[in-house]
């Protein structure tokens, strides 16, 4: 059979279309760049890179806890131009330098941290003794019951907090909010004091834990409280003061508000003190006894318990607020720091030394049991708390516990009166 000459044609053209679109597809594969068929970043994705702990300040807007993202494609051409003092963020592929040792124990030091929120229950965000500390591995069932009562009172904390301070996550910590914030820098530890709640023990430990001395046994008094030993949190420029309660362990230990009160008083207007005296003393007397004696006036000795407690009580005090009387939620602000401890002078043993053991002190270091002053008086206890509270009236009873409200919730403990509303 003879094919026409037009037919011919037809099928030469056809071939050699097939031929040209062949050769096409060959040449833009091997033109084309092999990573752009890999698939692409999504934004969003974290890569598994560690950044190096700044030394001084946390990156606004980033979390210490948490890995960096990495931009992709136009943000990776001049990340390091772009990123923050002290942060470090190598390219993906590239070969990391491994970490010096400083960046190790940083890193060690983050993940502690991280182990004591996951113990102490910061999903959610207690004290002498010479009793040896339980290991930091072992998880019996005494130490499940600390780990259980720190998530509870954080978990009340938080509540209360929520309730009646809406406004506090919106507030900035200033320098006045940290005030009583004591540093540790070698454990990283941050010790917000309460007075008459085992503070100065708990300053002899920090001191012990920071090379300070070798036995807290050893520390006097003065030493503690005048010596400038310890660095108070509100000592740092704004950039120390929010890297440390970033990444530090924040702790606080509180006291039964009426109890509390009544050691604040037995302590500084039953035995001589050449500040209270004078200072508070002399104003009280003045102000709420009728016909005191000139001696009295002149001295400020003497003081009476409801007569303080009048001062107190008083919107127009004669003198002002005064750390040992004031309320936890003053001194510490807990609804605007997030405490990762909360400790409770009445189980101070169990409580204290759970504590060392989640920051890993030294094994041979127990929270003190001496009195701290006037060692052979009696502690305060709530048996004599009610013989104090018995010589004021009902309703100044009622005022007292309306003043300590916020402690007594924030805090769990139950009314002292039964009369009490």
């Amino acid at each position: 059979m003879t094919l026409q000459p037009g037919t011919m044609r037809l099928a030469c053209m056809f071939s050699s279309i097939l031929l040209f679109g062949a050769a096409g597809l060959l040449l833009f594969i091997s033109l084309q760049d092999p990573t752009e068929l890999a698939p692409q970043q999504v934004p969003g994705i974290k890569f598994n890179i560690r950044p190096q702990q700044p030394r001084n300040a946390l990156p606004q807007g980033s979390s210490q806890d948490g890995d960096s993202t990495v931009p992709t494609e136009k943000g990776t051409q001049d990340l390091s131009s772009r990123a923050p003092g002290g942060l470090h963020l190598p390219l993906p592929g590239q070969p990391q330098p491994l970490p010096n040792r400083g960046a190790r124990l940083r890193l060690r030091q983050r993940r502690r941290r991280l182990l004591i929120k996951r113990m102490t229950g910061a999903a959610a965000n207690g004290s002498g003794g010479t009793a040896v500390r339980p290991g930091p591995g072992t998880l019996d069932g005494r130490r499940a019951g600390l780990q259980q009562s720190q998530r509870e009172r954080k978990r009340l904390m938080q509540e209360a907090c929520a309730k009646y301070r809406e406004s506090s996550s919106r507030r900035a910590v200033t320098p006045r909010h940290v005030s009583r914030i004591f540093v540790e820098d070698r454990h990283r530890v941050l010790y917000c004091e309460v007075p008459k709640a085992g503070c100065s023990n708990w300053k002899r430990v920090l001191m012990v834990l920071a090379g300070l001395a070798s036995s807290a046994a050893d520390i006097q008094h003065n030493t503690v409280h005048y010596g400038g030993a310890l660095r108070r949190l509100d000592t740092f420029d704004r950039q120390g003061i929010l890297h440390r309660l970033g990444t530090y362990t924040k702790m606080l230990f509180v006291r039964e508000p009426f109890e509390r009160l009544v050691s604040a008083f037995r302590d500084k207007f039953e035995h001589p003190n050449s500040y209270y005296h004078p200072v508070f003393g002399k104003a009280i007397l003045a102000r709420y006894r009728a016909n005191a004696s000139r001696e009295a006036l002149r001295t400020g000795a003497g003081v009476r318990f409801p007569e303080f407690v009048q001062y107190l009580l008083d919107v127009h005090r004669p003198v002002g607020m005064d750390i040992h009387w004031d309320h936890v939620s003053r001194l510490c602000s807990p609804c605007l720091i997030d405490y990762d401890f909360v400790g409770k002078f009445e189980s101070m043993e169990d409580d204290a030394n759970f504590f060392l053991s989640l920051i890993r002190a030294p094994r041979n270091l127990t929270f003190p049991s001496f009195k701290d002053r006037h060692s052979q008086e009696a502690r305060t206890t709530a048996r004599i708390t009610h013989q104090y509270f018995a010589q004021l009236s009902a309703l100044q009873r009622q005022r007292t516990y309306d003043f300590y409200y916020m402690d007594y919730l924030m805090f769990n403990y139950s009314k002292p009166f039964a009369d009490l509303y």
